[in-house]
């Protein structure tokens, strides 16, 4: 049996020129997800993330906090890019947060649905890249791979057997620095837990953030 924990990176910065850089509250987040991590043990042998600055940044962060091992990259982790796919609908970008989660939901559903999109090929494609990226960490025992909200609803999605509303509903609520539990096994890969963020109440209520 194999588990793999897979970690949303920490808040990245919205509404800025590079939108692919830890905002200082993505810094904090991904030092306290790294130290939940080693606090319940959790010993992986390989620790992975995708070729996203906010995604390798994150693991680095989350290794150095007490997680360690190295940091290995598989750009099947990455996340589609949802600034070109929100913008095929809306132009220019909505600079609300919240209208732009409305936009974002709007264009996730129709390309979950099969419409292609030139910013990020089919949503088959994407959702059989980062299956393929789960089944390749879990042979090594247990492992981390820090990714995206996408990849982790799309993940979540295939194992739940939901559609594309199914996978618009988990990625809207996916926290930054969330701890999402999938053991594989003999019987295929189970689905224990999804967006764990018990690490950012109390006290740290502050670092509880979505986007």
């Amino acid at each position: 049996m194999s588990v793999v924990y897979l970690v949303r990176h920490g808040q990245a910065s919205f509404g800025q020129a590079d939108y692919d850089v830890l905002s200082p509250v993505g810094e904090r987040q991904a030092k306290v997800v790294g130290e939940e991590l080693s606090a319940r043990g959790v010993r992986p042998v390989a620790v992975l993330a995708g070729t996203l600055s906010r995604q390798r940044r994150t693991a680095e962060i989350a290794v150095a906090a007490g997680l360690g091992g190295e940091v290995g990259e598989d750009a099947r982790w990455n996340e589609y890019d949802h600034l070109g796919l929100v913008t095929e609908l809306v132009d220019p970008l909505p600079t609300d947060p919240r209208e732009f989660q409305s936009a974002l939901d709007a264009a996730l559903l129709a390309w979950a649905r099969g419409e292609p999109a030139a910013a990020a090929g089919t949503y088959a494609d994407f959702a059989a890249a980062g299956a393929a990226a789960l089944a390749a960490a879990a042979e090594g025992g247990t492992a981390v791979a820090v990714t995206s909200g996408g990849v982790i609803a799309a993940l979540c999605a295939g194992l739940l057997g939901v559609g594309p509303e199914g996978v618009v509903a988990l990625n809207r609520v996916a926290v930054n620095a969330a701890i999402t539990k999938v053991v594989i096994g003999r019987s295929g890969s189970t689905l224990v837990s999804f967006n764990e963020h018990g690490h950012f109440e109390g006290q740290r209520r502050d670092l509880l953030t979505y986007r």
